[in-house]
């Protein structure tokens, strides 16, 4: 993992202290930190404004704030972040104050913010934004507004192989039978980066323990830790052995390490909370895309509308696999899987792989170009494999597969 080392260590201090307790989605916004000290090489008028959707006890925005202070540090730059920005009028607020302020290039964390994201790019246009996890930059056409995103469906794949690893050595075990393998997922939406998530990681684990099932069950909230404890709970109650998660707190972590369940977290080790359950966790690193846009606009040079990261670009990445609670040879499975996922030779989303309402997938449309219908526009089959992530970098894998069952959904206000 790429300066892995740095910066578990912070990330595995805060992530023990938020499992105490969280802010919610609609604190009060607030400037985070402020950093002035470029080296002397570099343009001391250069500045970088983000805006992030919580603080430092959201894994999710904890990923980004750490991945910005590494980009800008190594880069030189003065940089303002500021926290807690709902995903309302308050997000064009935020970034007109940071234009006004001086700000070259502003970026934004959570889906949500891109509607005010555009609005800000239209009205500074000598200001580059760019916006994680949106949809309309190709279809916008802004020469200063960007999208990013990474093919993190290939590290919770991984992921899902290092869960299926740990079923088999349940079911070797005589813990549980094969019928038995049975996961459990906590979403925030039912979203197509959710779903292409929660898949990807299915996928993975039925790659090594071809008799899993999962249950999906969703808050309605990217950061809720009392519903996703609750949500956790609710699908160990229904059998579920092992639990993942698409969603920012602490709650189905802990909710795991105090029933003694399995757990596979998301955005950074909680291994520090939960050493007895803790098994491995993907991330996107940000810092490559920082580093790569901030030095673009800095040469005057084109940003790409659509900007995707991958393995290669160091932009997907795993944790360190507590040995502790996972399955004997995890490690080696996951570098055998990753190997064959950066040379080709396996796809996350191969139609062989999977069935839809008993069929076998040749073709399929996605909602690329997303419309307020969301009407399906773009031929998404490549090559026997669904190419998520290609036409666009946000995610629109969005096919109910068979094998997960969703006990609810939620699509948002």
């Amino acid at each position: 993992m790429k300066k892995f080392l740095a910066l578990l260590l912070s990330l595995s201090m805060v992530l023990a202290l938020s499992a105490c307790g969280g802010t919610k989605s609609d604190d009060t916004t607030k400037a985070d930190e402020t950093k002035t000290d470029a080296p002397a090489e570099t343009a001391t008028d250069f500045k970088v404004g983000f805006i992030m959707l919580h603080d430092e006890n959201s894994t999710y925005d904890l990923n980004f704030i750490n991945a910005a202070k590494e980009a800008c540090e190594k880069l030189g730059v003065e940089y303002k972040i500021i926290t807690n920005v709902p995903e309302g009028q308050e997000c064009y607020d935020k970034a007109a104050e940071l234009a006004d302020d001086g700000c070259n290039i502003i970026f934004a964390d959570s889906f949500g913010h891109e509607d005010y994201m555009i609005q800000a790019a239209k009205e500074f246009p000598n200001v580059q934004f760019c916006h994680s996890t949106g949809t309309k930059a190709h279809t916008e056409g802004l020469s200063n507004y960007h999208n990013a995103f990474a093919s993190i469906y290939e590290g919770r794949y991984l992921a899902g192989v290092a869960a299926g690893m740990k079923l088999n050595d349940m079911i070797a075990n005589g813990y549980i039978t094969e019928d038995q393998a049975k996961m459990g997922y906590v979403g925030a939406f039912t979203y197509a980066e959710v779903i292409s998530g929660y898949t990807s990681f299915y996928l993975g684990a039925k790659s090594v323990c071809p008799s899993v099932t999962m249950d999906v069950t969703f808050t309605g909230s990217w950061y809720d830790e009392t519903a996703e404890k609750e949500g956790a709970n609710k699908l160990i109650a229904n059998g579920c052995v092992l639990i993942s998660q698409h969603a920012d707190s602490m709650g189905a972590p802990t909710a795991c390490e105090t029933a003694g369940v399995p757990n596979v977290s998301y955005n950074g080790s909680t291994q520090a909370a939960c050493p007895n359950t803790f098994i491995v966790s993907s991330r996107i690193d940000w810092a490559p895309y920082y580093e790569y846009a901030i030095t673009a606009a800095m040469n005057g040079e084109a940003i790409d509308a659509d900007w995707t990261g991958t393995l290669a670009t160091g932009s997907v990445v795993l944790t360190d696999v507590n040995t502790t609670a996972a399955a004997e040879g995890t490690q080696e499975a996951i570098d055998a899987v990753k190997a064959e996922l950066e040379n080709g030779t396996r796809h996350v989303f191969d139609c062989s792989t999977f069935t839809v309402k008993g069929e076998t997938l040749t073709s399929s449309k996605a909602d690329v170009d997303t419309d307020p219908n969301y009407t399906p526009d773009t031929e998404a089959i490549v090559d026997g494999y669904f190419a998520e992530s290609t036409f666009r970098s946000a995610p629109y894998f969005d096919l109910q597969i068979d094998g997960i069952n969703l006990l609810d959904t939620n699509f948002g206000g």
